[in-house]
């Protein structure tokens, strides 16, 4: 039988892959103005301020905060929203900063 201690790791394991998930999903949405390059700029405006909430969202603390700020003007930028921010915060939190 699996004690609390191994319990809480089996949970943080399974919502650090959700993220990971949600994360490209997120990535993908923001791509999707190059599917439909009329609309481009006015998808753009409406999900930069929503991606970054978003990132504020799933990252606590300084990195959320640096992510949001990060991945709006990413979004609100012409021609660099190709950048996958939610995967790369991702990568910052549980590959690189451990």
């Amino acid at each position: 039988m699996k004690n609390k201690l191994q319990i809480n790791e089996d949970k943080k394991q399974s919502n650090k892959y959700k993220k990971l998930y949600a994360g490209i999903v997120f990535d993908l949405i923001g791509m999707i103005s190059y599917i439909i390059p009329v609309y481009a700029e006015s998808i753009d405006l409406i999900w930069a301020p929503i991606s970054g909430i978003l990132l504020m969202k799933m990252y606590k603390g300084t990195t959320g905060k640096v992510a949001g700020v990060i991945g709006f003007i990413e979004e609100i930028l012409p021609f660099i929203d190709i950048l996958p921010t939610f995967t790369l915060t991702w990568f910052y939190t549980y590959v690189y900063k451990k």
